[in-house]
């Protein structure tokens, strides 16, 4: 049984607008914390560098004007993974879906609940025909606009500026992308990362939201996470667990629901060079 607690209702906030950064020599700010500011005048934290040089790992396009904010850079998911979720949930419309996108296109609407800078969105409007991208900050929610529209696919995705849990029991669709927030990068400070201890609601609370839109459900979650207690937050549905190694490094854990669990694999599988997922069914 999932632990009751009160809902903090989370209030949209304004962020400062993104322009593409490089790295100029660090400085500190007001508080002393260290800082590095990019051509254009964003300031960053120090803290954020490693994320900024693996910048063409979240969008492979980044150099034609991708945008991402301070939280954007360490919550986008790294794009090899996004595109073989994408690739997954497009099976549900035709297993044949495996290879490209342009051979069979999927028939599908997947609500990404919480798109940020649009990382995943913009794959799953790559491979299905209708996205509705979610999220609750109105310079974020334009910065994944923005970036839908240097990968092309913009016109397939429909922007709305809310929260997931209140607009829930409204949406229609086939599949549900599930990335709450994580409580920021402290969330790796913790041996196992329990699901009740997420932002605003527990891990079960968002999937039964989820689940009011449908069966099939896609939950990424940081890579401590404890497979077991993903499966048991939806004992009466199928369940396959991902495990995302990029370069031998495991960096999250994809979990699948419903009819998607069907579609996992029995052994590794190459993403991509140096890339290999282990499916835990």
């Amino acid at each position: 049984m999932s632990r009751k607690r009160k809902a903090n209702r989370r209030k949209p906030h304004d962020a400062q607008q993104a322009i593409e950064p490089l790295v100029k020599r660090p400085k500190s700010n007001d508080d002393g914390a260290e800082t590095f500011t990019t051509p254009q005048g964003q300031i960053l934290p120090l803290s954020l560098e490693k994320y900024w040089r693996r910048r063409h790992d979240f969008f492979h396009k980044y150099d034609e004007g991708i945008q991402i904010d301070e939280v954007g850079w360490y919550s986008v998911t790294h794009e090899v993974i996004a595109e073989d979720t994408a690739a997954r949930v497009a099976q549900l419309y035709s297993p044949k879906t495996v290879q490209s996108s342009e051979m069979d296109y999927g028939r599908l609407c997947v609500v990404d609940a919480f798109c940020g800078v649009g990382g995943n969105a913009i794959k799953f409007a790559t491979w299905c025909e209708h996205v509705i991208a979610i999220d609750i900050d109105p310079v974020r929610l334009e910065m994944a606009r923005h970036n839908a529209q240097v990968y092309g696919v913009a016109d397939r995705i429909e922007f709305i500026l809310g929260d997931f849990y209140e607009l829930a029991p409204m949406l229609k669709a086939d599949v549900v992308y599930l990335s709450p927030p994580w409580g920021g990068v402290s969330y790796i400070d913790a041996p196992v990362f329990d699901l009740d201890s997420l932002p605003f609601h527990t891990g079960r609370e968002w999937l039964d939201r989820a689940r009011l839109i449908s069966p099939n459900i896609v939950y990424y979650l940081p890579r401590n996470c404890d497979p077991h207690q993903l499966a048991g937050m939806y004992p009466s549905a199928s369940c396959n667990v991902e495990l995302n190694y990029i370069d031998g490094y495991l960096r999250a854990i994809t979990t699948y629901y419903g009819e998607l669990a069907g579609y996992g694999c029995a052994e590794p599988r190459t993403l991509a060079p140096t890339t290999l997922p282990i499916c835990i069914s």
